[in-house]
């Protein structure tokens, strides 16, 4: 039973119909394992690196490296296990067919194109140049009958050809090449103008890196097969002409440094993942107009010597009207629902330990100048890593805002026992119509109630928003 298998030109992609072998990184007649690279081919979109699905030896190169375009399907090379002789070769490349040409028809024309392929030369186009004449050829080098039957058809003149078979043996592929006679293939785009050296024995990937480098290959012995050079020796090229150039991308160290939780995020996280898990919730949404309140804050500050800022504002406000809503002033602890005579709002400050909450206990009961003071205070114990256990347990609230950070809208997670939190966004200058029906812009506020549906209907949450608004809309209300 014949152990020899043919290597085609795969097709990668529906639009591919043609490839080249840019690289043999596997001698002829050498051993190869599962998973070795056997070459480089090269498309019009891509170059690809081929792996042997198991292990075998290259007993046959059909296509040779940098030559000519082949159609998918084609015979690139003949794998065997090693002991196959000459004769069994010849016979595998010349009555090989495309395993895509089926039926009667297309064995026909798979035969026709092996025929083509194998046994004669395409006819040559039209030319001024005088027809060869056929001559005898008389040598004792090793060559295939097929490659002495073209040479001698062609005049070729065989000295000079470096045959590519087991121990020098010329073979038709190599007959076929001295006819074809150097490439001068037409450059494009950026390497237009690039002059290449074809006496040089390179691969068209490492070509195209040495001219887009500026490098010059003469005289450069790679280290590919036969001494082809290959894209990894002109990067080595590159950086020793210039070591302050990154030649090739490299993978540098890039293990993770393990970082413990400390008590304050493992809390933060557990609460947070639970939260997320067993809470329902659900967002309503409203956007407020804060020019009133923005004119409102200036003077005060000024009159009260005060330095509040606009979240000051927000937490005074929800503050008063959870007092007016004391159905969504509330925590849940397992079915019962815990309702308070007064908020405690608590403030989401990022700090160097991760997000803490530290509360503003009573809030609706506050002046702003001291709602300020307090907030500040807390702020400044949680940035210093400060913060007690009294600044952090309970609270019936919480306000976190990250428009300051130009975020324009978030959806908060719920921090139990606590029932709801607010959300709020970056301010910005919007389109509005008036009461007159004319367009003016106003400063807008967007917020976003998160609601634990156990507790707290979306009705009660509506209504919670809508003082909300009003408290902020008409500031001044604040200060009744």
């Amino acid at each position: 039973m014949s152990t020899l298998r043919p290597f085609c030109m795969p097709k990668w992609g529906i639009e591919m119909s043609e490839g080249t072998i840019a690289e043999w990184l596997v001698a002829e007649g050498a051993a190869f394992k599962k998973g070795d690279v056997l070459c480089l081919i090269e498309t019009a979109k891509i170059s690809n690196e081929v792996e042997a699905e198991r292990d075998g030896v290259l007993s046959r190169i059909v296509a040779p490296a940098n030559g000519e375009a082949e159609p998918v399907g084609a015979l690139l090379a003949v794998f065997g296990d090693g002991s196959e002789d000459a004769a069994a070769l010849d016979a595998f490349v010349e009555g090989f067919v495309p395993a895509e040409s089926t039926g009667s028809a297309g064995k026909k024309k798979g035969a026709k194109k092996a025929a083509a392929k194998v046994a004669d030369t395409p006819s040559p186009a039209p030319s001024s140049s005088p027809a060869k004449t056929p001559i005898k050829i008389d040598t004792n080098r090793p060559i295939s009958p097929k490659a002495l039957e073209l040479a001698e058809a062609e005049a070729v003149d065989i000295s000079g050809i470096e045959g590519s078979g087991r121990n020098g043996r010329i073979t038709f592929q190599d007959v076929q090449q001295a006819l074809r006679g150097p490439a001068n293939p037409v450059l494009k785009g950026p390497l237009a103008n690039v002059e290449e050296d074809r006496s040089v024995f390179a691969s068209p990937l490492a070509r195209r890196i040495a001219a887009q480098n500026g490098i010059a290959l003469a005289g450069v012995t790679g280290t590919g097969p036969r001494g082809r050079i290959c894209k990894k020796d002109v990067f080595a090229l590159i950086e020793a002409s210039d070591g302050s150039r990154t030649a090739e991308f490299r993978l540098v160290d890039n293990t993770p440094r393990a970082v413990p939780f400390d008590n304050i995020r493992k809390i933060v996280a557990q609460r947070l993942t639970a939260a997320k898990q067993e809470i329902p919730h659900f967002y309503l949404r409203i956007s407020v107009k804060a020019d009133a309140l923005l004119a409102l804050r200036k003077t005060a500050n000024l009159v009260l010597g005060a330095k509040a800022s606009v979240n000051d504002y927000i937490v005074l406000a929800a503050g008063k009207a959870l007092a007016e809503h004391p159905d969504v002033n509330v925590q849940l602890h397992g079915e019962e629902v815990h309702r308070f005579p007064h908020a405690d709002v608590a403030v989401a400050v990022a700090s160097p330990k991760g997000l803490v909450t530290p509360i503003v206990r009573q809030a609706n009961r506050m002046r702003i100048d001291q709602l300020a003071q307090r907030t500040r205070a807390l702020i400044d114990k949680a940035t210093e890593g400060r913060l007690g256990y009294d600044d952090m347990d309970g609270g019936t609230f919480t306000v976190s805002n990250l428009g300051m950070f130009g975020i324009e809208n978030f959806d908060a997670i719920i921090n139990p026992p606590q029932c709801a939190i607010l959300a709020v966004g970056a301010a910005s200058r919007q389109p509005v119509e008036t009461e007159e029906g004319d367009i003016a812009f106003a400063t807008k506020i967007p917020l976003t109630l998160s609601v634990d549906h156990r507790a707290i209907d979306g009705a009660l949450g509506a209504q919670f928003l809508a003082t909300l608004k009003q408290l902020l809309e008409e500031p001044e209300r604040l200060f009744a």
